[in-house]
């Protein structure tokens, strides 16, 4: 092989595992801050998830840095991860996904927010497993309730099957989130897992070497169930 020829496939090369390794780094920062945000709400006791819901839920999804930005008509866009519940209680290795949607109304300025969605039905896990959903369409959605004092009233009353809630500049509140569309982020998914892995494969532990950080994104999820079920 002559040296013009060399030179370019090494070049091709070079510039390939670079996009590879700031692929990596760009999902490795997402599960990170996943795994800040559900730190950071399941360690306020009067402000967390309430504890039923989390250990019934079949799915949790955190989509952190949610960006809303708008003057009138406004959209919001953001990436995060999702684990679902395995058949044996345990939670699974967890999916990249996107969440966008918009709304109207009087909304100015960029706002950044941290998006936290638990799923209490299954057919809600089925659809993302076949690629995206819209909340509020294919699954009924609303403002999840949140503290110690939610726990009581709310075993008889959670009726819908997903409940979604928000944190921005600190306050951790439910939300309505209707409209916006849930959608596994296969890109990401391919640059973490590989070529051609499907979400149910990640659900089901199809894949190996899943990197540390967001197999703590799983753990962290695991230790706060089990707090939830002492």
């Amino acid at each position: 092989m002559n040296r013009p020829i060399l030179r370019a496939l090494l070049f091709i090369g070079c510039l390939l595992s670079a996009f590879g390794a700031s692929a990596g780094e760009s999902e490795a920062k997402r599960a990170r801050e996943a795994t800040r945000v559900l730190d950071e709400i399941m360690q306020a006791p009067d402000r967390r998830i309430p504890t039923n819901l989390l250990r019934e839920a079949h799915a949790v999804a955190v989509i952190p840095d949610v960006i809303k930005a708008g003057l009138i008509v406004g959209g919001r866009r953001g990436h995060g991860l999702i684990t679902v519940r395995g058949t044996d209680g345990t939670w699974s290795n967890p999916s990249f996904i996107t969440m966008t949607g918009g709304s109207v109304g009087f909304q100015a300025g960029v706002q950044s927010t941290d998006v936290v969605l638990v799923f209490r039905s299954q057919r809600g896990v089925d659809s993302i497993v076949h690629g995206k959903f819209t909340l509020g369409a294919d699954a009924s959605a609303a403002a999840g309730p949140v503290g110690r004092s939610a726990q009581a009233s709310t075993d008889a009353q959670l009726k819908a099957e997903i409940y979604s809630y928000s944190r921005a500049r600190g306050l951790f509140a439910g939300v309505a989130l209707d409209g916006s569309v849930l959608a596994i982020d296969h890109d990401s998914n391919q640059a973490v897992f590989g070529d051609g892995v499907t979400p149910r494969r990640i659900f089901e532990g199809g894949v190996g070497n899943v990197p540390e950080v967001v197999v703590d994104f799983r753990d962290r999820l695991e230790e706060y169930t089990a707090q939830s079920a002492e």
